[in-house]
């Protein structure tokens, strides 16, 4: 897992409340092992019609937010099942931050596992914040993970509380296995003391 510490980056919209996690990758694409490869159908039927063709009223497909790695989202983002694939389709599609006013814990969690940054901020804020971001040419917002801030463009500061082993976590590129094997010498330790016993 990579570390991630800030985040500058093109913000896309998408302002609808509770999208769930087959809302992100739909049930159909969960047929693969790798955790690569869902991006191309994150928001799949949202995003293209019946034929496979765009749906140029959907957020998502708009030009302005082309290579966004932050996404601003409604109140309750990624609820429904504790599907991972919907992190992992979330990261593929190029995202490296949501920020919402609230997330389903699950997804909360399965995002923080593979590296995402997850922003909650009081709804008012992400209202403003959506509504400070330029339709037509696109805008960009940085997410500073060690001074727990999100910068607008404009210099508007807003702070956000993160959960502190997460944030170690994230700061040092650390998954479950990395983080285990940061105390090798102590399970090694006590192995060999069990062996001499």
């Amino acid at each position: 897992m990579k570390a991630i510490s800030e985040v500058s980056a093109r913000v896309a919209v998408l302002d609808r409340p509770d999208v769930d996690t087959d809302q992100i990758i739909p049930k159909q694409f969960l047929k693969r092992i790798e955790r690569t490869g869902y991006g191309q159908y994150a928001f799949f039927d949202w995003r293209f019609d019946e034929d496979g063709n765009e749906r140029s009223g959907f957020a998502l497909n708009q030009p302005q937010f082309a290579g966004a790695r932050i996404l601003l989202a409604g109140r309750n983002f990624g609820c429904g099942s504790s599907r991972e694939h919907a992190a992992w389709a979330l990261q593929d599609a190029g995202f490296d931050v949501v920020i919402a006013p609230s997330f389903g814990d699950i997804f909360r969690s399965n995002a923080a596992k593979v590296g995402m940054v997850i922003v909650q901020l009081p709804e008012d804020q992400v209202k403003e914040l959506m509504e400070s971001v330029d339709l037509d040419r696109g805008s960009e917002l940085t997410v500073d993970l060690e001074a727990l801030t999100v910068t607008t463009p404009e210099g508007r500061v807003f702070p956000f509380a993160f959960d502190a082993s997460t944030r170690y976590r994230l700061l040092n590129g650390l998954d479950d296995i990395d983080l285990t094997l940061t105390h090798e010498a102590e399970i090694t330790a006590y192995e060999t003391s069990r062996e001499a016993r």
